[in-house]
């Protein structure tokens, strides 16, 4: 019998291989989503899938992590994002750079779509993934990339793709992710963590 928690996996960010299920979680008005285990040395690499996130207010998606042993979920983060969208009448299509949410180190939690906020209307989410590389090594800094899609309701909506990348500057294992909206709860929505063989 086919084993459906692996998947093959290529994309040009790393190397070809498996992607085994590790866990998920299903936001039902929830403050925040942890994820506490199954981050270890099993893998080099650990991608979060989020599959239509929902917030309960126009809110930022927004992540953090916590080192072997810490608390808080304020580790240092350096980081670089930008965007682009198009309006569906195709009045205006945009590249932004947003210096405002990049992080120098800093300790807040990283935005991941960067602008506008994702809305909350009723057919309004936020899918995408973030990708992390070799949390439990000790040697070198703890490095990510993101990339998101939202839906902006307005006068003219539009579709916003969303790119970010960075590191956790720590030599210490990084072994929890915590999600949460800035503003809100998260309404509704699927993260999905799978390690990388």
């Amino acid at each position: 019998m086919a084993n459906f928690n692996t998947i093959r996996y290529n994309n040009p960010y790393s190397a070809a291989g498996n992607l085994v299920k590790i866990s998920s979680a299903t936001a039902s008005s929830d403050s925040t989503i942890s994820f506490t285990s199954g981050i270890d040395s099993t893998y080099k690499e650990y991608i979060f899938y989020f599959n239509n996130i929902h917030p309960s207010d126009e809110a930022d998606f927004t992540f953090q992590a916590n080192a072997v042993g810490g608390s808080g979920y304020n580790e240092t983060i350096t980081s670089t994002t930008f965007d682009a969208f198009n309006r569906e009448n195709d009045t205006q299509a945009v590249l932004n750079y947003y210096a405002s949410t990049d992080q120098a180190q800093g300790t807040s939690f990283q935005i991941l779509n960067y602008n506008p906020p994702i809305e909350n209307d009723n057919d309004a989410s936020l899918s995408g993934y973030l990708h992390l590389f070799n949390p439990s090594s000790t040697v070198f800094v703890k490095h990510f990339i993101a990339r998101v899609q939202h839906l902006v309701i307005s006068t003219d909506p539009l579709s916003v793709d969303s790119f970010g990348a960075g590191y956790f500057n720590t030599t210490s294992a990084i072994d929890e992710i915590q999600f949460k909206m800035n503003s809100g709860n998260i309404d509704a929505g699927d993260i999905l963590l799978f390690g990388l063989n």
